[in-house]
């Protein structure tokens, strides 16, 4: 008689487990309320006809993990005079569907000073900037709406600075999200509390995170120097009828931060008509019409628009007019 041998294979579970397998997983895993089941087949003989036996059916849905990652996203700190808004990233890293407390801390240890949390946003269209009347507005230490497991939403915190503020002082606020279901040491379990009815177990987080996004005071301000210079038409610098001023326009920003939608504005004196063609900004060309570059001018006057500039930034702006 053949000695009897035993041949175990494990036999495929469900569909969607295979599907599982060939897709990019998710950050953490199987998503929570999967179906895992398996059954076990032996086959053997006996020195006739090979004969098999399956195993009894073993099945369980996958707990629903408890994860997140918060993120500032605002690349440096922000100046900051009256109202300003941080911008940060919540991304549910667990694997089912969660709601998240959303917590924004101003008082943060080493604060040269601390704002008031006016409010929280959520980015209702996605395009990363707060849109008043758009976004959803939440108070502070309110739940989000339920968010897919793997996925993020941008989170505005709303502040404003307090009054009698010193250039360059410097604060920091701190968002924390935390699982609506709860929070604890990793491996903490809350029975039938996850999704479809499954446990939710804390992940390596403990279900909640936090970053900081940093503000600055900025109390920048612009100095403006002007000066002219003369030729005449005899090659000295008397103002007579036919000599050439050249105005200079000297623009300075100074304290920290940054100046917004700066613009530099000079009209022509009574008496002189402008020379075309000689408005400069930073030794560079513009040209007199309204188009893609700084500057215009005519005959009443000329603007050369900056925009945002920093602090510890200079720039100049040349013209000239004709004695009349």
């Amino acid at each position: 008689m053949e000695h009897a041998h035993l041949r175990i294979a494990a036999l495929t579970g469900t569909l969607l487990a295979t599907a599982a397998l060939a897709s990019p997983a998710l950050a953490a895993g199987v998503t929570a309320g999967t179906l895992i089941e398996n059954t076990a087949s032996a086959s053997y003989n006996t020195g006739g006809p090979t004969q098999s036996v399956d195993s009894n059916t073993v099945s369980f849905r996958v707990a629903e993990l408890l994860d997140v990652a918060v993120a500032s996203q605002d690349p440096a700190a922000l100046p900051v005079v009256g109202s300003t808004v941080l911008t940060f990233s919540v991304t549910n890293t667990g694997n089912g569907e969660e709601p998240f407390v959303l917590t924004a801390e101003p008082a943060v240890a080493g604060n040269d000073f601390d704002v008031t949390i006016d409010n929280l946003a959520i980015d209702t269209n996605n395009n990363g900037v707060y849109d008043p009347g758009i976004d959803t507005l939440l108070t502070n230490g309110a739940t989000s709406a339920p968010i897919d497991p793997d996925q993020a939403i941008t989170v505005f915190v709303l502040v404003t600075a307090p009054a009698g503020l010193t250039d360059a002082q410097a604060s920091q606020v701190r968002l924390t999200a935390a699982s609506a279901t709860g929070t604890g040491t990793p491996g903490t379990t809350f029975a039938g509390a996850g999704d479809d009815g499954v446990d939710a177990v804390v992940g390596s987080t403990g279900a909640d995170d936090d970053d900081t996004g940093s503000l600055v005071a900025s109390v920048a301000s612009v100095n403006l120097v002007k000066s002219a210079t003369i030729l005449d038409p005899f090659g000295g610098n008397q103002p007579l009828p036919g000599a050439v001023v050249t105005f200079t326009l000297a623009a300075s920003v100074t304290g920290s931060g940054a100046i917004n939608d700066l613009t530099i504005n000079d009209a022509i004196p009574a008496s002189t008509t402008y020379a075309a063609g000689t408005l400069t900004l930073d030794a560079g060309a513009l040209t007199d019409a309204a188009d893609t570059d700084a500057g215009t001018a005519s005959a009443s006057g000329i603007a050369v628009s900056l925009g945002t500039v920093a602090a510890g930034s200079s720039h100049t702006v040349t013209f000239q007019v004709e004695i009349d």
